[in-house]
């Protein structure tokens, strides 16, 4: 028999860690004015960083020693680490997502395995929402710290079903080649080879500024350069699963990048495809395509009772600073509706209420008495905790406000910030009964506590914040007859 009295060994490891008088550590997080105490045998046994810290410190006259985390771990996480180490719990109830992100990576950091492992588990299974909305940050970081395999698979078969997230992305050329070479290995990536190979070319060159986009002024060392940073990547490209003209047009003109052997095979392949060749010949990527029996036809819900699939193509396209739109088939986000203001209301406190802590959300209104749609996109979330006398402006470079087409409006208009610092406005609580979202030069507000009661909605035209989004009609200030807010997902 065994008798399992964990819980009361846990509560006195925590006082021992809330007890002053018996400490020898000392731990300062760099930039930060609080310090924490500790027990360095605590610490060894649970850490190796630690261990290994604390061998390389020498004590002072008191016989403490003191580390200095040079680390932008907030001490409100450290805090939690340190109750983890003495007493192996943490308490993750009524904590936002992005603070379990923050903890499991400040986790992995101090080599704690078993809790990294546990908050990447429970990210992936219980916050899939919160990862597909803050997708490039989850993958940007994931591969940054190279340590985080649930969360690699769990991205990778995004991106395996919706390349273009990545592929067709400003943020590509800024991956890690890890995070690259994770993506080359997938037989599953639904996309052409050729692509594949084109898009690793020029994340090669990306990498290296000084290469010519001349292809025929390169030197021996030119090609060299490129094949060093692409090392890993070449031996995945599926090479004798492309066309002989894609090979000739594509693969053969940077044939000093290519091994020996592999360059003589391919075109042996090209003039002889039956003969065996040296190399080794990785499968073709596939996935699987289940048919289902015909059936009748549903009519399709809309999504919105003010913008169209069409529209929000152009939306998802300049969220990926894409320069020609999707197609309605293509399209790699969902618009989920977390607000519709004939379903819960105009009431300005009602937005801040159901909008609080979602991040990359639309807002679209359609004005009263015209045939306009206006809107705006912010990746960042919004806030309803501000205490100041007004509201505090947040900053950022990817936000846009925008004119959509409707009626008689023949082309929409999207107006990129250009003052970043005042991009989005946090409003204070004491005014979000009378101010709903504010995007600089766009923000609903109505001092009747309704949207659709008074003129005091705005979209300023002079274009102090934001490029200038003019129309024919002097419109400057309007009420409306309706307004949703989406949040922008991955689709699965």
């Amino acid at each position: 028999m065994i008798l399992n009295l964990s819980n009361k060994l846990s509560q006195n490891l925590i006082e021992l860690l809330n007890d002053k008088d018996d400490y020898n550590v000392i731990i300062k997080i760099e930039n930060k004015k609080r310090t924490f105490t500790a027990h360095s045998n605590m610490l060894k046994c649970r850490s190796s960083y630690f261990r290994k810290e604390l061998e390389n410190i020498q004590p002072d006259e008191n016989n403490i020693k003191t580390i200095i985390i040079k680390s932008s771990v907030s001490s409100q996480i450290f805090d939690e680490i340190l109750k983890y180490i003495y007493g192996g719990i943490v308490n993750l109830e009524n904590v936002e997502t992005k603070f379990i992100f923050d903890l499991m990576l400040a986790n992995n950091e101090f080599e704690l395995d078993e809790l990294t492992n546990e908050l990447e588990t429970h990210l992936v299974y219980t916050k899939a929402s919160w990862l597909k909305t803050n997708f490039f940050l989850i993958y940007r970081t994931i591969f940054s710290k190279n340590n985080f395999k649930i969360l690699e698979n769990y991205c990778n078969d995004i991106i395996a079903k919706h390349p273009i997230i990545i592929f067709d992305s400003l943020d590509f050329y800024s991956l890690p080649v890890s995070a690259l070479e994770s993506l080359l290995k997938r037989n599953d990536l639904r996309i052409e080879e050729i692509k594949i190979w084109d898009y690793v070319i020029k994340w090669g060159i990306a990498q290296n500024p000084t290469l010519s986009t001349n292809l025929e002024k390169w030197s021996k060392e030119d090609f060299l350069t490129l094949k060093t940073t692409l090392q890993k990547c070449l031996p995945l490209i599926r090479y004798f699963h492309i066309s002989n003209t894609e090979l000739f047009d594509k693969i053969i003109p940077y044939k000093k990048i290519l091994g020996k052997q592999l360059f003589k095979d391919i075109i042996q392949h090209l003039a002889a495809p039956d003969r065996p060749v040296k190399s080794i010949i990785l499968p073709a990527r596939s996935f699987v395509v289940t048919e289902l029996p015909p059936r009748a036809e549903i009519p399709k819900v809309p999504f919105s009772t003010i913008i169209s699939e069409e529209h929000a193509t152009e939306i998802s396209s300049r969220i990926d600073h894409k320069t020609i739109n999707y197609s309605t088939t293509n399209i790699p986000y969902k618009f989920e509706l977390i607000l519709s203001g004939t379903r819960d209301g105009f009431a300005p406190q009602t937005f801040w209420n159901i909008c609080h802590g979602h991040a990359n959300t639309i807002v679209v209104v359609k004005v009263k008495g015209t045939d306009e749609i206006f809107g705006g996109y912010n990746p960042l979330a919004w806030d309803n905790t501000y205490n100041g006398l007004w509201g505090i402006w947040k900053e950022t470079k990817d936000s846009f406000i925008f004119s959509l087409k409707n009626g008689n409006i023949q082309n929409s208009i999207f107006s990129k910030v250009k003052n970043t610092q005042y991009a989005i406005r946090q409003i204070a609580k004491i005014h979000q009964d009378k101010t709903g979202p504010h995007f600089g030069d766009f923000y609903l507000r109505s001092f009747e506590s309704n949207f659709t009661l008074d003129d005091c909605c705005n979209i300023d035209v002079k274009g102090e914040h934001y490029e200038k989004l003019t129309r024919k009609s002097s419109l400057d200030r309007f009420s409306i007859v309706n307004y949703e807010v989406f949040k922008i997902v991955i689709k699965s």
